[in-house]
């Protein structure tokens, strides 16, 4: 996906497991809600890490399957790797939803940030419809525009504009959060569900996340013409301080998690 801001491969494996840590519990209860069971056949599309895929494997066993489909080999092949060592029914398969159709016949089909970073988010959408009948889709996704930052910080406000900037550049769409129900509703889902959440946090690692990210569209961010590296620079090492600070909140941006049946 050359629209994709953030870098990948060993680069990215740090940022999308802390971020995978961070938003754990919200997509732990919405996966309890619905609920997973075993014996489900689940595919989780855009697995990044795996983290997903994985969890979803360890509740479906022994009966059940879980499918991650992504485009970063490496990523992949770390997935791959973790579910045979924890001898879960988890496959991973290298498809560009962007370019091809997804496997079907599936219970459950998920993404989490992967329709902000498409041209097309409702063609990805009909094709995980496609993928499975009378089924579920569940999707989480962004609106960059909510954070919870405090105190005031410059760095801050400057990163979520920059971050909005790059994706625009790129033709993506970082506030799709809102858009979701419609979207499911367009690509032929029912009985479409909501909820947000907002993980935030006064401590840990998790806080770091801002940081990171802001590292990790560098690229996209100068070769867009929005900030240069000496400014980037500038950011990173304010948004680190600031995160290591004891008085201070940080969150993800507003997450939205919409289900619909297909």
């Amino acid at each position: 996906m050359t629209n994709y801001i953030l870098r990948q491969g060993t680069d990215a494996y740090r940022r999308l497991t802390l971020l995978a840590e961070a938003k754990w519990p919200s997509t732990s209860a919405l996966l309890e809600r619905l609920p997973v069971r075993p014996g489900m056949k689940c595919m989780d599309v855009g697995s990044g890490t795996g983290a997903v895929s994985l969890a979803l494997a360890r509740i479906v066993a022994p009966t059940g399957r879980v499918v991650g489909v992504d485009t970063d080999t490496l990523l992949l092949d770390l997935a791959r790797e973790k579910a045979a060592e924890e001898e879960l029914p988890a496959e991973f398969l290298e498809i560009d939803v962007t370019k091809s159709e997804l496997p079907r016949g599936f219970d459950l089909v998920y993404a989490r940030f992967l329709l902000t970073h498409l041209r097309s988010p409702l063609q990805a959408l009909e094709k995980m419809r496609r993928s499975t009948v009378g089924g579920v889709i569940v999707v989480e996704d962004i609106d960059f525009d909510g954070h919870v930052c405090y105190p005031h910080c410059a760095a801050f406000d400057r990163y979520v504009e920059l971050y909005k900037g790059a994706a625009r550049s790129r033709g993506a769409d970082p506030l799709i959060g809102p858009k979701l129900p419609g979207l499911l509703e367009a690509a032929g889902c029912t009985r479409v569900e909501l909820e947000v959440v907002t993980p935030t946090f006064r401590r840990g690692e998790q806080k770091l996340v801002a940081a990171i990210t802001m590292e990790h569209i560098r690229e996209a961010v100068v070769g867009a013409g929005l900030a240069s590296h000496g400014e980037v620079d500038d950011i990173v090492d304010e948004l680190t301080a600031f995160a290591r600070r004891s008085d201070t909140i940080i969150s993800l941006a507003r997450i939205f998690q919409a289900v619909g049946w297909g």
